[in-house]
């Protein structure tokens, strides 16, 4: 009798334990949507963003504004409060990524995630973000070069890309073509030093106090290349100044060179993207793009295993930035973005599918699905909010943002005919 209550307390405390881990891990995933740029399904969410957005502007206002002597006698004070402040507020965002940094990372492991956010680019820049303003306590003697590490900061700016799919555009075509970018500058900097050696050789007789060296001219070199022209270096000789004719014009041709590579970029950019929405009207295929999670069903799987309807094949696997042409053998992981093909029906009859979003100050926000007053021949039957897709139940509640996937009985035109809601 006592083994079994001693044994049922032990089940009673593991129960305890595994409720306890996953409480924990619930609370990290909605702190790591907390801190996501640009999720606002909950008003946490969302006013976490604007108080990130405004501790950086008020934090780099307050670094423009210390800069004049007027207002830095006036106002230091409050200028020094408002920056601890707001360097507080860098200094807990990024121990809250750390800490939910396995969600930002799935394909990884805990530990291995929070290195990998370590040493990326953004974590570099978080950490830097509010670092120096606290290194000089350790060691004042570098005060002044920490304090030109907190430039940084403007680099968190980039963040607002979650908003705006043009700046993520930017950043695509400068990744795509970073090759080519490469080699340009690369070829600059061999004229720059060709040009440089070309002018000392001719003028180092004329001008020795200017063109003392060989590498003298980098500054005269640098400046004509890239069509600045200062002017404080100049060739004085006849042929100095037809080699500086020269070297000028290579100057607009070089400076062109990645212009031209990104103007084409952003050109192939948006061709791409124009015929992806077109494909997506085909009337032979219809495809659709899904990432996989660790808690989903596929992952882990081979491709032979999963049984897919007739019809339909997943015919893309991209993995990082490797894309994969499956085969059977083929295994899902967490992360994988998957797109799936499948034909259209021939001569079918459509299904009167109508899709919209629930903007700010819609009369569904805030209301179930069991109150909304509509009709019997309508049926919701999924909501897309933040990037997953819900099937709705009675006490679904609709929030701002949400893609709401109605399904009617009515005759086509009949929907057509009325007010979209």
């Amino acid at each position: 009798m006592e083994e079994k209550e001693t044994e049922k307390e032990k089940r009673i405390d593991r129960d305890k334990d595994t409720d306890r881990v996953k409480d924990k891990e619930k609370f990290r995933y909605h702190t790591f949507r907390m801190v996501s740029v640009g999720v606002v399904d909950e008003p946490i969410n969302q006013a976490y963003d604007v108080i990130s957005t405004v501790a950086l502007l008020v934090n780099l206002a307050v670094m423009i504004m210390n800069t004049f002597d007027n207002l830095s006698d006036k106002y230091g004070n409050l200028f020094s409060i408002l920056e601890q402040i707001t360097v507080f507020f860098f200094v807990v965002d990024y121990f809250l990524r750390v800490y939910t940094a396995k969600y930002l990372y799935p394909e990884y492991d805990s530990g291995k995630a929070t290195l990998r956010y370590i040493i990326s680019f953004a974590g570099i820049i978080d950490l830097l973000s509010f670092l120096p303003f606290y290194l000089p306590v350790f060691f004042p003697s570098g005060a002044a070069v920490f304090r030109m590490f907190r430039v940084a900061r403007i680099m968190r700016l980039f963040r607002i890309n979650a908003y705006y799919d043009s700046l993520n555009v930017i950043t695509e075509v400068l990744s795509s073509k970073k090759q080519q970018l490469l080699s340009s500058v690369f070829i600059i900097l061999v004229l720059m030093i060709a040009s440089s050696l070309c002018m000392y050789s001719v003028e180092n007789a004329a001008q020795p106090g200017v063109f003392e060296n060989a590498f003298s001219g980098i500054w005269w070199s640098a400046s004509t290349l890239l069509t600045v022209g200062y002017g404080d270096i100049y060739p004085i000789t006849t042929m100095g100044k037809l080699l500086g004719i020269a070297i000028t014009f290579l100057g607009v041709g070089m400076v062109a060179i990645p212009t031209g590579i990104i103007s084409a970029g952003f050109v192939e950019q948006y061709t791409r993207l124009k015929r992806i929405g077109e494909s997506g009207n085909q009337e032979d295929l219809r495809f659709i793009h899904l990432k996989l999670s660790a808690r989903d069903d596929w992952t882990g799987k081979k491709i032979k295993d999963l049984h897919l309807p007739h019809g339909a094949l997943i015919v893309v696997v991209q993995r990082g930035k490797d894309v994969i042409v499956p085969r059977g053998n083929t295994t899902l992981l967490s992360g994988d973005r998957i797109v799936i093909g499948a034909e259209t029906l021939k001569d079918s009859t459509p299904i009167n599918l109508r899709t919209f979003r629930l903007e700010k100050g819609h009369k569904w926000n805030g209301l179930a699905v069991r109150d909304l007053d509509i009709s019997r021949q309508d049926f919701i039957i999924m909501v897309r909010r933040s990037g997953r897709s819900i099937v709705p139940k009675g006490d679904t509640v609709f929030r701002t943002g949400d893609e709401v996937v109605i399904y009617s009985q009515k005759k086509e035109q009949e929907s057509e005919d009325e007010t979209t809601v």
